[in-house]
């Protein structure tokens, strides 16, 4: 066992039965052995033998009669310092930087760990405020505002300053214009609800001191006119129209701040019948357009706009004609479903768009046929919907116009997917793999003629 290096007390040898202690004799011996000890803890003793331990230290052992004690090997396990000075100086340091170093990557890892909580405040009454924080150490925070469902009487509303989401639906407004969007809170606000109200007219200036705001939903009102620059001061990636009664409708109204920004543009379910341009104006940055549900007889001049998801199913439209989506070199996704008395697919009407990936021509009852004119010029498609059409059979030289084809759904329950068909021979050099639509039903069994080609 190791001496201490600073000692602070030596406790008196105990007494012994029979045995008067002589202290004069052992003066001379206990010197020396601490001499000893001494040399020992300072030096780390002789080569191979430690130094003193930090954290395991005793007081010197009581000596009995005229003989020193011998000495015994003990196993002392490492333990936490209970008396700084009795143990070594760095010792207790040691262990204090090494716990504190423990405590910090424990409370790092359950911040990194536990999910964000939200938090209530003090609302308007009527309303719920919940705060959610993010970040480490909550570093960020924003406050949602719902105030739904409580009444025309609520507007203007009193908001926190930090509100970014305001709900105000489903409270049967009539009207909504700048004063009633006016206010410290209001200035912060990333997202506006304003559906399910009845809501029949906007002005232009009514969106504009929310200089922040990037989503903003009107749908379910009563909208017949949309004015010019009515979106143009806020940088908005998101409006959602949808169920209202716009009869008609400029495109350039949906240019605003956020040029660069996509814009997704939501008119689906409403009475449009015709789809203007100024070209004096900008071009939005419009991405994704869902027209379903409307009385469009044509398709509409979207020429020059950024789409890559256009939706145009439910519409009377008659006729797909050949430059009807000139201008639509990005165009991805196509959605053809269910148009109303339509039936004709005029050749290289898809010509002008090299990159869809989509087609969905689904739900046609009156389309009878699919030439290798009309798909020619779909070299990147990949998926092509033609359930619930009046196709038997798909033209020979399909696998020939659609290169990068990979299911055709055909049919009710219906589905192709191209495969490889090798011969018996298929290793021979000079041998090509044959590719193939291979047909299956919903149960996995392999669809009968005129299925298979």
């Amino acid at each position: 066992m190791f001496p201490c290096v600073q000692p602070s007390v030596e406790l008196p040898p105990p007494a012994r039965k029979g045995a008067a202690r002589l202290p004069s004799q052992l003066h001379a011996l206990d010197e020396k052995e601490e001499e000893e000890e001494e040399e020992e803890g300072e030096g780390g003793g002789k080569k191979g033998t430690p130094g003193p331990k930090p954290c395991c230290c005793r007081l010197p052992a009581p000596r009995r009669g005229n003989r020193p004690r011998p000495r015994k090997k003990h196993l002392v396990l490492p333990q936490r310092p209970v008396n700084s000075s009795v143990c070594h100086p760095g010792a207790r340091q040691s262990w204090e930087k090494k716990r504190s170093t423990m405590q910090f990557l424990a409370w790092f890892s359950l911040l990194l760990l536990l999910p964000c909580f939200g938090t209530t405040k003090t609302c308007f009454p009527g309303c719920h405020c919940e705060v959610e924080s993010f970040g480490l150490f909550d570093s960020f925070s924003l406050t949602k505002v719902d105030c739904s469902g409580i009444g025309s009487h609520i507007v203007p509303v009193p908001i926190p300053l930090d509100t970014s989401y305001l709900d105000l639906s489903s409270n049967k407004l009539e009207t909504i214009n700048e004063s009633m969007l006016t206010g410290p809170g209001y200035t912060t606000l990333v997202s506006l609800d304003l559906s399910y109200n009845k809501i029949a007219k906007i002005s232009s200036t009514t969106f504009s001191r929310l200089r922040y705001l990037e989503s903003l939903d009107l749908s379910h009102n009563s909208l017949e006119v949309l004015p010019e620059d009515c979106f143009s001061s806020s940088p908005l990636g998101d409006i959602d129209l949808s169920n209202n009664k716009l009869l008609d409708i400029a495109v350039d109204i949906f240019a605003s701040k956020g040029q660069g920004k996509p814009l997704n543009v939501d008119l689906s379910n409403n009475m449009l019948s015709t789809i203007t341009r100024h070209r004096e104006k900008s071009i939005p940055n419009i991405q994704n357009l869902n027209l379903s549900g409307n009385r469009l007889t044509s398709v509409p001049n979207l020429q020059g706009i950024p789409l890559r998801y256009l939706n145009l199913d439910g519409n009377p439209l008659v006729k797909i004609k050949k430059g009807d989506f000139t201008g639509m070199k990005d165009l991805i996704h196509l959605s053809l479903s269910g148009l109303r008395g339509f039936g004709e697919l005029s050749p290289y009407s898809f010509k002008e768009l090299p990159a869809l990936q989509v087609l969905d021509l689904s739900s046609n009852p009156d389309l009878k046929s699919l030439t290798a004119e009309v798909i020619f010029g779909l070299d990147s498609l990949q998926e092509l919907n033609l359930s619930g059409t009046g196709m038997s059979s798909l033209p020979k030289t399909v696998l020939k116009y659609l290169p990068s084809i990979k299911s055709i759904t055909l049919g009710k329950n219906i589905q192709c997917f191209k495969t490889i068909k090798e011969g018996q021979y298929h290793r021979q050099i000079g041998l090509t793999k044959k590719e193939v639509l291979s047909c299956h039903d919903s149960h996995g069994s392999v669809a009968a003629a005129p299925y298979v080609l």
